[in-house]
């Protein structure tokens, strides 16, 4: 047995090694016998490299242990740098110029057949198998180098951070559990039955102490849970880069945040982007793209057609409007090539978001045309053509609807279009804040106002007297980031100030009891001496995505959970032993869940 510790990775063997004696471990990823020699190709986590048992060379007893070995095995060799024989290099493998003649083998570990080839090149497994089994799925390659990205974004953020002042804090994870926002991940306490630990949504009460305590700049790579429904780019537990800051204003956030995404794209990625982003106010968001978060990467703006509308005879325009909803518009260049089959698919589509059925006209022949064309004059026609700027090819889409409704049915639609005619650069990077969003928002259920963020950001000092008289045009010092089409960072400008914080408490019709049960602590601490503050939340897991190109938030988590929240790897969540929730108190009705 000799030391199997490695001198060298498999993706780091160059010309420049040859003569040298090596030793690598790894896995075995493809054996092939060619004329009594056998050839391995063996794997780490650094990439692949030929590794050549010649009879002549090794011991019979060697060569007899190579000729057992199968794929994914363990093995770690001893051996010597050669030159790959003339004709026989690999310009698609990092080390395809040399391969090692190995002296000395021992098979550290066997394999039994994995459930799916473990080759990079091999993309159709089903995606349930391969959480079933992460750590063959990991070792795959794929997602490795995507979690080898996500290190560097880390060290990159950590370097940042460091340079700017701010200090890396960890912060509690059983925490109180505060009813905003989505559903909390309980914790049932041992010691004090029938009560409860929350694990945090965020870190957002324990950084704004922080500032309290004195610590002015802070931040931390946190993980969050937060118990809602689940889709490609949101899972139950997530990981932020929380940064608060005393002492300073939204410009000087932005301004950190701009440079730490230069930092992270130029050492992740190696691109440059902007020294400042572009910003657009929330109401312009959602009135020109029906989203807060819009993708600005390709064209397709909605463009409100009301005042055309309603001078119309169309019917269905008129029953929504009348209804005070409203009609938006989607020019598509080039789109007269759609097919009726094809805008019959559309419409199912955004059915699913609430919209009843689109309308559509096509510019052909030097005219519009469709079944609806005939209830607009031909003054109408041309206001039409000149507001949209149709010209002659393009293809227009119309929703009538209550304006929530449209604006998101037209968000999925542009964003499909976009994607169905290749409309995206996938190496196009758009940056966008997004600031003016509305401080507070009408709860239908409970009727009632709420937070649109939290309760304790600030509103925007020009709007404090709007809390009296129309609290929900009351805008916040709030901001988000959004990166084509994901937002992966937002935050605000904190109440530091107890009498507004107290206006604040009223305008939501807190009570006293509600205050003290719910942040009482908090509040308390705001007490004694709370400097200006301010912070952001950035996605990790969403820049991560983006920085290594794909759109599934799984890809980019070492072992994420599915879209019903649920570990096919571990199995859980599972049931527990009975002594366990007797200790903690705690009746269940366990539910069986049926693994793969």
């Amino acid at each position: 047995m000799f030391d199997y510790r490695r001198t060298h990775t498999c993706g780091e063997l160059t010309a420049s090694h040859l003569k040298q004696t090596v030793t690598l471990s790894g896995w075995v990823h493809r054996r092939r016998d060619h004329g009594g020699l056998i050839f391995i190709d063996l794997r780490d986590r650094f990439g692949l490299t030929q590794l050549i048992f010649d009879p002549a060379i090794v011991s019979k007893e060697t060569f007899e242990q190579a000729s057992r070995l199968r794929s994914e095995w363990v093995i770690s060799v001893k051996g010597t740098v050669i030159p790959r024989a003339e004709g026989m290099t690999n310009p698609k493998m990092l080390t395809g110029e040399i391969e090692i003649e190995v002296k000395e083998l021992e098979i550290l570990s066997q394999a039994k057949t994995p459930p799916f080839e473990i080759c990079e090149e091999e993309t159709d497994v089903n995606e349930e198998l391969r959480l079933k089994y992460r750590y063959l799925d990991i070792r795959r390659g794929d997602v490795s180098k995507k979690l080898v990205l996500r290190h560097k974004t880390m060290l990159s953020t950590r370097n940042y951070m460091n340079e700017n002042g701010f200090l890396e804090i960890t912060t509690p994870i059983l925490a109180k559990s505060t009813p905003e926002g989505a559903r909390d991940y309980l914790v049932p306490s041992r010691i004090y039955p029938g009560n409860f630990y929350a694990l945090p949504q965020s870190p957002q009460i324990f950084k704004q102490l922080l500032m309290v305590s004195g610590m002015d700049r802070y931040f931390q790579i946190a993980t969050c849970f937060r118990d809602e429904d689940l889709r490609s780019d949101r899972q139950p537990e997530f990981t932020q880069i929380d940064i608060e800051m005393s002492f300073g204003t939204p410009e000087d956030l932005m301004k950190l945040a701009e440079g730490l995404m230069q930092s992270i794209f130029k050492e992740c990625k190696g691109v440059a982007i902007p020294k400042t982003f572009p910003r657009m106010g929330y109401r312009d968001c959602v009135e020109n793209y029906g989203t807060d978060r819009p993708d600005l990467r390709f064209g397709m703006p909605l463009v409100r057609v009301d005042d055309i509308a309603k001078r119309s005879t169309f019917g269905v325009f008129l029953e929504q409007l009348n209804a005070d909803g409203c009609v938006k518009a989607i020019c598509v260049k080039g789109g007269a090539e759609i097919s009726r089959k094809e805008i019959d698919n559309y419409t199912q589509f955004v059915a699913k978001f609430g919209l009843s059925g689109l309308a559509w006209m096509k510019h052909q022949e030097g005219a519009l045309a469709s079944n609806i064309v005939k209830f607009f004059s031909p003054e109408l026609q041309d206001e039409l053509i000149a507001k949209l700027k149709i010209e002659s090819g393009d293809l227009v889409f119309f929703a009538a609807a209550q304006e929530d409704r449209v604006n998101q049915g037209l968000d999925h639609l542009r964003r499909k279009l976009a994607k169905d005619r290749n409309l995206i650069d996938p190496e196009a990077l758009s940056f966008l804040w997004v600031t003016d969003f509305p401080l507070l928002k009408w709860n239908a259920d409970e009727r009632r106002l709420e937070s649109e963020h939290h309760p304790f950001t600030s509103p925007n000092f020009e709007d404090i007297p709007l809390l009296d008289t129309e609290p929900l045009k009351a805008r916040a010092l709030a901001y988000d980031l959004v990166l084509n089409g994901y937002e992966i960072g937002g935050g605000s400008q904190r109440i530091h100030n107890s009498e507004l914080q107290e206006k604040i408490f009223r305008t939501l019709k807190l009570s006293q009891e509600d205050i003290k049960e719910k942040f009482g602590f908090f509040v308390e601490a705001l007490k004694f001496g709370t400097p200006p503050h301010l912070g952001i939340a950035f996605g990790l897991d969403r820049i991560v995505m983006v920085l290594s190109g794909t759109e599934n938030i799984r890809d980019v988590i070492a072992f994420p959970k599915t879209q019903k929240a649920s570990d096919l790897m571990m199995q859980c969540p599972s049931n527990v032993a009975f002594k366990q929730l007797d200790e903690l108190k705690v009746k269940a009705e366990p539910v069986e869940i049926a693994w793969i």
